[in-house]
C-alpha cells in the first residue's frame, strides 16, 4: 500500500510545484515551465522534479539554474501547503521525452509523406493512362 501514497504523494507535490513555479517564482530564468512528472524517492527524502520549458525562450539549463536556485522557496512552500513534516529535496531535470516524441512524430509523418509520394509515382509509371469515366447524363431542371 505504501507504493500507493507514494503515488498520491508524488501527483500531490506535481500539482503544487505547478502552481508554485506558474505562481511564486519571480526569477525572469523560469518563465513557463511545465511540470510533466515528480519521481519521489522511496525515503521520501528527495523528489526528482522533471519539467519543460513552455515556450522556448531560454534554454534549458538557464530554466534549470532558476529552478535550483529557488529550490529551498519551493521545498518550503511545498511542506507547508502540503502538510508534510519533512519536505524532499528537490532536483529539477530537464524532461526530453517530450522532445524525442516531437523527432518520432516528425520522422513518421516524413515515412508517410514518402512513402505516398513513392506508391503515386509507382502507380503512374506502371499503369497506362486510364480514361477519365464518362460523367452521368443530367437531370431535366424542373
Amino acid at each position: 500500500m505504501a507504493h500507493g501514497r507514494t503515488q498520491r504523494i508524488e501527483s500531490e507535490i506535481q500539482r503544487v510545484l505547478a502552481a508554485l513555479i506558474a505562481r511564486e517564482v519571480k526569477d525572469p530564468r523560469v518563465g513557463n515551465v511545465t511540470v510533466t512528472a515528480v519521481s519521489l524517492a522511496p525515503d521520501m527524502g528527495s523528489a526528482r522534479v522533471f519539467f519543460t520549458p513552455f515556450a522556448a525562450l531560454h534554454d534549458p539549463a538557464e530554466v534549470r539554474a532558476g529552478l535550483t536556485h529557488a529550490a529551498g522557496f519551493l521545498r518550503g512552500e511545498l511542506g507547508r501547503r502540503l502538510g508534510l513534516r519533512h519536505a524532499p529535496r528537490l532536483e529539477f531535470v530537464f524532461d526530453e521525452s517530450v522532445e524525442g516524441a516531437a523527432r518520432l512524430t516528425d520522422l513518421i509523418e516524413r515515412a508517410v509523406a514518402d512513402d505516398r509520394a513513392g506508391s503515386r509515382d509507382a502507380d503512374e509509371a506502371s499503369a497506362p493512362a486510364a480514361p477519365s469515366p464518362p460523367s452521368p447524363p443530367e437531370r431535366p431542371r424542373r
